[in-house]
């Protein structure tokens, strides 16, 4: 019995594991395959972005993203750009506009 505990002791409240005392932390890293988004949509457009009209936003114009690639998710930072070059795909942010 003292074996199995011993092996969820480095274990947190969440399922992930705790780094030991004295020991360096992991970084865990998230790998995305370069493929496209958007298998189908509109495929004739350069780019596709759609607008969507909202009377209370503070900005005129508020891009999200829809390529999954941002730096600043969930608003745009136009990663889709680097995305569309690599892939050939037209994926575009969704742009909330103030009425």
């Amino acid at each position: 019995m003292a074996s199995s505990l011993n092996i969820f002791s480095n274990v947190n409240g969440f399922g992930c594991t705790k780094p030991s005392v004295g020991s360096q932390q992991r970084r865990r890293m998230v790998v995305v395959k370069a493929e496209t988004i958007n298998p189908e949509i509109r495929k004739t457009e350069e780019k596709v972005v759609d607008s969507v009209v909202v009377t209370e936003l503070s900005k005129n114009i508020t891009p999200y993203c829809r390529c999954w690639r941002s730096g600043t998710f969930p608003l745009c930072d136009g990663s889709h750009m680097k995305h569309n070059k690599a892939t050939g795909d037209n994926v575009g942010p969704l742009l909330l506009k103030k009425q």
